[in-house]
């Protein structure tokens, strides 16, 4: 396999066209490589839509190269779909449901994606590092240690780097071993 350009830097609003050649080989008309399933794959996983054309008749091939994919990862043990949701999708193939399945699919995977984003903006909204336990610390700690390796500069104006680092750094040290304190504690009541 050829490496591939990242995919990232191209317009990822159109889909990425993948030509299947009468060899069976995949070529990525963006790059101009070959690419295999798993590169395929991978663009989808970063978010790129693709579309896979046979060359010589113009049919899309998409679904049935999306199909394999999902096949060769569950037959590697990477099971995403419960053998339930597998007997279900077979009997809408023979059945009057198989009219509503890819819109109630369709809507279920959309109310999942929009559930993730959500999940991800709120975390990033409300950093969930800066409650935990410790984390004040650690600031505090990175703090004194900034202090001491550049000296107190940066510091009160008309005070020497020294005065300052060593006015301040007590003060720090005092705070530090207060939090550090406060943190065993904690973890003590955790640990009972």
């Amino acid at each position: 396999m050829a490496e591939t350009k990242d995919t990232r830097s191209q317009d990822t609003k159109k889909p990425l066209l993948i030509k299947r050649y009468a060899s069976r080989r995949l070529y990525n008309t963006e790059t101009s490589d070959y690419v295999t399933l798993e590169d395929i794959a991978r663009f989808i996983r970063e978010g790129r839509e693709v579309q896979i054309i046979d060359l010589k008749s113009g049919d899309d091939l998409t679904r049935q190269y999306l199909l394999q994919i999902i096949a060769e990862h569950e037959s590697r043990g990477e099971s995403v779909l419960p053998i339930d949701v597998l007997t279900d999708l077979v009997r809408s193939y023979t059945s009057q449901a198989s009219s509503i399945v890819p819109d109630f699919l369709a809507a279920s995977f959309e109310m999942l994606r929009d559930g993730q984003s959500k999940m991800l903006e709120n975390m990033t909204r409300a950093n969930p590092l800066a409650a935990m336990p410790g984390m004040e610390a650690m600031r505090a700690q990175q703090k004194a240690f900034m202090k001491a390796m550049t000296g107190g500069f940066g510091g009160l104006a008309g005070t020497g780097p020294k005065k300052v680092a060593d006015d301040e750094g007590a003060e720090d040290l005092d705070e530090i071993r207060k939090q550090l304190a406060e943190l065993q504690a904690k973890l003590s009541k955790l640990g009972k």
